[in-house]
């Protein structure tokens, strides 16, 4: 009777503990860590709870890492002296083949409306792009409760110079770097990849001299033109800022010349790499894309473009979009790079 009594009472706690770490990882949390500002409201967790009910089929993408991938984690690709916070290091994940050889480079960039996210949402991503070829890094970057834009831009430039810089160490092609993002990732994906050498987007973050420029570009989801009725008439519906309003610091209305400024379709042009753009079914993530093919078409610049039916924005966390998104980013990485 005692043995059944202590096992029934290791049951309850185990069951308790559980419990609490599950409300735990569902709560959004907006903490101090580190001395800077973190939201913590946009997780892959988070998300699934949005989309389960309209997609029931979706799974959330755990982190493999595939045979053959070797890992370096939170390597330091810039330390910031002086920020509002302090001293700040700025970190990436890096993933390689093991054999030896000289590799093209993939830089992944998380979503989250500029506010929230972190690089382990594109871990998944990274490892089995790595598996294929590539040395991928996902990337850390300051959000909007820390720092405003282009605070953001200006550690991704450091971020790219970083790789380039240490191309041979870490088995990179210097000549050969992608970068990539999904949502506000992809944005700034699109706006770090068609501003190589705009000076007022180069920041001085580590490695003066090196080049940022990269040699293809992946858009997933991310918005090419804030210039948009959608965008515009956000912060007139509600009291509540949207993403944008917070990064910027200032509504589209107050101060539409940061908006415009940070819209990459303005600096698409007969230098602009190859890109490639994968969609959700949601048009309202489309903003500027057919605009900027239609320039990269006039200078002759290769794109692609695949449209997910039927799938969610975050559609790049989930099973079952997840593979054919990575097939998409790979072939067409081979195709420009390769």
């Amino acid at each position: 009777m005692k043995i059944v009594f202590l096992f029934i009472a290791f049951l309850i706690i185990q069951f308790s503990f559980a419990q609490t770490a599950e409300e735990t990882h569902r709560k959004p949390l907006k903490v101090i860590q580190n001395a800077f500002p973190r939201d913590t409201s946009f997780t892959p967790y988070q998300a699934w709870i949005k989309i389960k009910k309209e997609f029931p089929q979706a799974q959330i993408v755990r982190p493999i890492l595939p045979e053959g991938v070797l890992a370096e984690n939170n390597i330091v690709y810039v330390t910031l002296p002086e920020t509002a916070y302090g001293k700040r290091d700025l970190q990436l994940d890096l993933f390689s083949p093991a054999k030896p050889g000289k590799y093209p480079a993939l830089l992944l960039i998380h979503g989250g409306g500029w506010r929230s996210g972190n690089k382990s949402m594109q871990v998944p991503m990274a490892q089995q792009i790595a598996a294929k070829g590539y040395v991928t890094a996902s990337v850390e970057y300051r959000l909007s409760p820390e720092a405003l834009y282009p605070a953001a831009v200006y550690d991704i430039k450091a971020a790219i110079r970083f790789l380039r810089a240490n191309a041979k160490k870490y088995n990179i092609d210097p000549d050969k770097i992608a970068i990539t993002g999904s949502s506000a990732g992809g944005q700034l994906a699109a706006l770090i990849g068609a501003t190589a050498g705009v000076e007022k987007f180069e920041g001085n973050e580590g490695n003066p001299g090196v080049s940022s420029a990269v040699q293809a570009i992946i858009d997933m989801d991310g918005i090419l033109d804030f210039d948009t009725p959608d965008e515009k008439g956000k912060d007139e519906e509600s009291a509540k800022r949207s993403a944008g309003a917070l990064w910027f610091g200032t509504t589209f209305n107050q101060n539409s010349e940061k908006w415009i400024e940070a819209s990459p379709i303005h600096y698409v042009g007969e230098n602009t790499p190859p890109m490639l753009f994968i969609n959700s079914a949601l048009p309202r993530f489309h903003f500027g894309r057919d605009s900027v093919i239609t320039i990269l078409d006039k200078y002759k610049i290769y794109s692609e473009v695949h449209t997910i039916e039927n799938t969610p924005h975050p559609f790049w966390l989930f099973h079952p979009w997840f593979e054919p998104t990575v097939g998409y980013m790979v072939n067409f990485l081979d195709k420009v790079l390769k």
